[in-house]
C-alpha cells in the first residue's frame, strides 16, 4: 500500500467495517470485461454471504467466473482543504478478493439468508420453501482483504 499511514492492519478493525455496512460493491470479470454490482451482504467473520436470483449478469459471469472482488467503505464524506485540489475523501474501506461458491444445502441457504435479514430486523422469520429453492444463496470464500482508513 502506497499510503501506509492509512493502512487497516487490524483483522478487528477490518471485521468492524464488514460487519457495520449493509451494501457490498461486488466486481466480476468476464473475458476480460470489468462488471460490478451493489448487493446486500452479511459477514460472519469467515465468508461474505449475498442472495440473488438464478438468473441475471452477475450469476451468468459467476458460473463462468467464480473469482470475485469486494469493496466495502463507510464514514463516506470529504475532507475539506483551502486548495481545490487538496479535499480528500473520508472513509474506512475494505477492498477483498475470493471464490464464489453457490450453496445448494437448503438448511445452510437459511441460514445465511437469516445472517442477512438480521443486518436489516432483529424480528425471526421463516421462508417458504418455494422461496428458498427460487433463491440463489452465493457464499464467498475471503481469499485475502486489507483496508484503509483516512479522515476519521
Amino acid at each position: 500500500m502506497r499510503r501506509k499511514e492509512r493502512e487497516i492492519t487490524s483483522r478487528e478493525e477490518l471485521d468492524a467495517i464488514l460487519g457495520f455496512s449493509n451494501i457490498m460493491n461486488l466486481a466480476l470479470s468476464d473475458d476480460g470485461m470489468p462488471f460490478q454490482v451493489p448487493v446486500f451482504y452479511a459477514y460472519d467473520g469467515t465468508a461474505i454471504w449475498f442472495h440473488s436470483a438464478y438468473a441475471g449478469t452477475k450469476m451468468e459471469i459467476m458460473r463462468r467466473n467464480p473469482l470475485v472482488s469486494f469493496a466495502v467503505s463507510v464514514d463516506q464524506g470529504h475532507v475539506e482543504s483551502d486548495e481545490a485540489c487538496d479535499f480528500e475523501a473520508r472513509h474506512r474501506t475494505v477492498i477483498g478478493f475470493g471464490k464464489a461458491l453457490f450453496v445448494e444445502n437448503e438448511s445452510e441457504k437459511v441460514k445465511a439468508l437469516d445472517l442477512i435479514v438480521s443486518r436489516f430486523s432483529d424480528r425471526k422469520f421463516t421462508y417458504p420453501k418455494a422461496s428458498v429453492e427460487n433463491t440463489a444463496v452465493i457464499r464467498i470464500e475471503i481469499v485475502s482483504m486489507k483496508g484503509k482508513k483516512h479522515g476519521v
